[in-house]
């Protein structure tokens, strides 16, 4: 096995601690015979650990070992593999190292174990290439890296040769992408040890869809008619959604990256404090062959708050255009954003007080520099109450229609009031209570 690990260029630098690296290494031990049986032994238990591990959080089934080394394909992002996710394969030098290493990760495919098994006495690489998995709820793992994954993985089981390889690996790269953006539909970030910027995959995101919120009709279609041009490569807006709490402006947006994400789109979750990384992170993304969305949830400032001004600088107004492949979206409460006193109203010059207030124009520029806004306002009793009905029968909830309004009026008046949200928690209420 180290030497065909050996023999790989465009993706040969894979960290020593990989599990594919570890066994390659394990194989040369003791073919040098360098190493003590029970000392291999203990390392590949290890990597069957690993590698068992990885199953478990992608949910993988059946050849183990063919799925962790197509995942291992996918998510590689190396200069060939990002060059395919734009424009897919092309002819070039470059494809010739390319099938070099296809024809290396067959050979890894194809790799006989027994040797291994047998100068150890272990049996679990027999096991993992017909592996059971415990079914398990999708929140659990991330099932559309799983599906993906598997799906590549029989047929990279047929290919013939390093050709067919080729064509199945760059096939999906101009498909779906590479690495964690191609795979995944949304992120959070964090700052690393060096400074820089982290990018974690949200494996259990709400699959919530549009047609799943009731009524707002009018603000849907604004909201899927904008992302619907940015995905297109059209000109687009950024997009405030505002309105009164418990209306359904974060599931909209969950709800539009679920559904745009087929088309290329991805989201970004950033939250006020991160706003200085905000640069950081368009420099990573803004080559990619995708859109992205940068999500802010509850967004507001007060007064002594000054990161509204990273904002500002990112959205319109820095030295660097925004480039084309990201757009923001943001939910709040508050229409203007930043909170405003009236005393900002009088900020005027003393001498003849003929200017406006300075202090009014730049709480104001923010909000204005989102193209689109959108208001989600609260609904009216008959609106709750069919928002109610609505959801009621979609659970399969069979009530009088007289007796649910009744018992979700009963329930708004001690839960916050009429609302989205507060129809969903007394839905949420009866499910839990009749059956």
């Amino acid at each position: 096995m180290y030497k065909i690990v050996s023999r790989l260029l465009i993706y040969g630098d894979m960290p020593k601690d990989t599990i594919l690296m570890e066994l390659a290494d394990i194989v040369r031990q003791m073919d040098e015979g360098t190493q003590k049986k029970e000392e291999l032994v203990t390392r590949v238990f290890t990597q069957m650990k690993h590698l068992l591990q990885v199953a478990t959080d992608y949910g993988f089934d059946k050849n183990l070992w063919h799925n962790y080394l197509t995942y291992l394909l996918i998510t590689s992002e190396n200069p060939f593999s990002i060059t395919c996710e734009k424009v897919g394969a092309n002819e070039g030098s470059v494809n010739y190292f390319a099938k070099g290493d296809f024809r290396a990760f067959k050979e890894l495919f194809d790799y006989d174990f027994s040797r291994l098994e047998e100068y150890l006495g272990v049996d679990c690489f027999r096991r993992i290439s017909h592996y059971q998995a415990i079914g398990k709820k999708e929140l659990m793992y991330n099932k559309n890296v799983s599906e993906k994954v598997q799906a590549l993985s029989l047929r990279l089981e047929q290919a013939m040769d390093e050709n067919d390889f080729f064509d199945c690996v760059t096939g999906f790269y101009k498909d779906y992408g590479v690495g964690m953006f191609g795979l995944n539909k949304a992120f959070r970030i964090s700052s690393g040890s060096d400074g820089d910027v982290v990018f974690h995959a949200i494996n259990n995101m709400d699959t919530v869809m549009l047609d799943d919120l009731v009524g707002y009709e009018i603000q849907k279609k604004k909201l899927r008619d904008n992302t619907m041009a940015f995905v297109q490569g059209k000109k687009a807006n950024n997009v405030l959604l505002f309105g009164d709490s418990g209306t359904g402006k974060s599931t909209s947006i969950k709800a539009i990256v679920n559904a745009f994400y087929p088309h290329g789109l991805r989201m970004i979750e950033i939250y006020k404090h991160q706003f200085q990384d905000l640069s950081t992170v368009i420099a990573r993304i803004k080559n990619r062959n995708y859109k992205f969305i940068i999500y802010m949830d509850d967004l507001s400032f007060e007064e002594f708050e000054v990161e509204y001004k990273f904002l500002k600088a990112v959205i319109e107004g820095g030295v660097e255009t925004r480039p084309d492949n990201i757009l923001i979206y943001a939910t709040s409460n508050r229409r203007h954003l930043i909170k405003e006193n009236w005393s900002d109203r009088d900020d005027m010059e003393s001498s003849n007080g003929m200017h406006r207030s300075d202090t009014m124009e730049e709480k104001l520029s923010l909000v204005n520099r989102f193209g689109v806004t959108i208001s989600y306002s609260k609904p009216s009793p008959k609106e709750y109450f069919h928002i109610v009905t609505e959801l009621a029968r979609r659970a399969g909830i069979d009530m009088e229609e007289k007796e649910l309004c009744a018992e979700a009026n009963k329930w708004e008046l001690s839960h916050g009031g009429i609302s989205g949200r507060t129809a969903q928690q007394f839905i949420n209420y009866l499910l839990g209570t009749r059956g």
